[in-house]
């Protein structure tokens, strides 16, 4: 109880901004490495140091790893400071960027880097910097999503500037590699490894921050999202419990569904089980299901209440997810949705939620139906991304006997020599979240 008393959120999230900056801007080390759980303002720590780079009269070059990152980093700066010159620098294809851009007076868009130099900020992604060639380098870059950005990107770009601040979060999907790289697997210059893996390997005296409070996650997610996917950098929501509700003005009608929601609405997690069955990917029951959750959502007439307005906020299409592991799985419950008249809802696989928040998300579990455990349905980051983008509450759905198929299938990949063993693996994560949402589990069939 002392604890949670003592523990200012804001002061300890402002203590190690502070320190960020310090040593980004008066520090001598080439690079400054940031840890940052879910929701824990990586974006508005970078647009701060972009900033206050810019106010000291230092140019500086910012990499995202998409340009979807590009153009919100961009509104965001305009947003902060609308006089603050800001290049865009975009490829030549015909639709480049967010049009919104062409909204802000201060933003100069191009594809050719030189016509934005002596801006005091340029932005675009890693693989539109990795064409540009400079006769001198930008005194500081700042890296977006670096753990999402592979080594080779990384050498790519730096030649491109003298100092940087990675900021990343650690817990998310690694890098995406098209083509197999076991050839380099342990080598301190393996290409398909995570830009600050490679950073560290040959810069271990690089100075390391993390960000300690995820002002998305609410109280009632934070402590499992941090004990399953941050065992070594633990952090703790900026909101308490009480400080967010859920509430619904039309009443249960008894279905499996609504009495998930209504689990989830009370304790922030619901898992609406499905009888045990081997299926096929796009299982019809669970996507039928996914969609009937959704539906009944938006049936009952939500409201959120939090620390953002004391006035309740309607739970409207636009602040629900769904999120799958596969693209056929997303487009089944798309075309499920349409059945049901919604619309506006996003439905897409964790790749794509990476980084977005939403107050509720709706979550057909990557291993719910199959018969094995593949590599690909445990990694970490993908279940770790599907269980941090809500700020209210998160509902699973899922077949029964996923246990069970953990144990027959244990971990089994190869060890590498000089491959760091990343922890907590797949498997542990799983056990770890299965074991939390079986508390508050509502068995169902439909």
């Amino acid at each position: 109880m002392s604890a949670d008393i003592v523990f200012d959120p804001g002061a300890e999230a402002g203590r190690a901004t502070d320190a960020i900056l310090r040593d980004t801007l008066h520090g001598t080390a080439r690079g400054v490495v940031v840890d940052s759980p879910p929701g824990a303002g990586k974006s508005t720590l970078v647009v701060r140091a972009a900033l206050e780079l810019a106010d000291a009269g230092r140019p500086l070059m910012v990499v995202a790893q998409t340009n979807a990152q590009v153009d919100d980093l961009v509104v965001r700066l305009a947003e902060k400071n609308g006089e603050l010159p800001v290049g865009r620098l975009h490829s030549s294809d015909a639709d480049p960027y967010d049009k919104a851009l062409d909204d802000l007076p201060n933003v100069r868009k191009s594809a050719k880097a030189g016509e934005l130099a002596g801006l005091p900020v340029v932005i675009s992604t890693a693989a539109k910097w990795a064409h540009v060639k400079v006769d001198e380098p930008w005194r500081h870059a700042i890296v977006d999503e670096a753990y999402q950005m592979r080594s080779d990107s990384l050498l790519a770009v730096a030649g491109l500037f003298e100092r940087a601040l990675f900021v990343g979060d650690p817990g998310q999907l690694d890098p995406f590699a098209i083509v197999g790289a076991e050839q380099w697997a342990g080598l301190s210059y393996d290409p398909s490894s995570s830009a600050v893996t490679t950073l560290l390997a040959h810069n271990p005296e690089l100075p390391q921050h993390r960000l300690p409070v995820s002002w998305r996650l609410p109280a009632s997610a934070a402590p499992l999202v941090s004990d399953a996917f941050y065992p070594y950098t633990r952090f703790r929501s900026g909101t308490g419990h009480g400080d967010r509700r859920l509430n619904f003005g039309v009443p249960s009608d008894g279905s499996g569904p609504d009495r998930v929601i209504d689990e989830a609405a009370e304790s922030g997690w619901g898992l609406l089980e499905l009888p045990a069955r081997h299926t096929p990917r796009t299982d019809p029951e669970a996507v039928r299901a996914v969609a009937t959750v959704v539906r009944r959502l938006l049936d009952r007439d939500g409201a959120a209440t939090s620390e953002r307005s004391p006035d309740p906020t309607p739970l409207t299409a636009d602040r629900i997810a769904v999120g799958t592991a596969h693209r056929d799985q997303a487009a089944a419950i798309r075309a499920a949705l349409g059945e049901l008249g919604v619309t506006d809802v996003t439905v897409d696989t964790a790749n794509r939620l990476q980084g977005r928040e939403f107050d509720v998300t709706v979550v057909l579990h990557p291993l719910s139906g199959r018969p094995d455990a593949t590599a690909f349905h445990l990694e970490t980051g993908r279940l770790c991304v599907l269980a941090s983008r809500h700020r209210h509450a998160c509902i699973v759905v899922c077949r029964a006997g996923v246990t069970d198929l953990l144990d027959d299938h244990p971990s089994t990949e190869p060890v590498q020599l000089g491959v760091t063993v990343k922890f907590p693996d797949g498997w542990e994560a799983n056990h770890a979240v299965l074991a939390h949402l079986a508390e508050h589990r509502v068995v169902w069939r439909p």
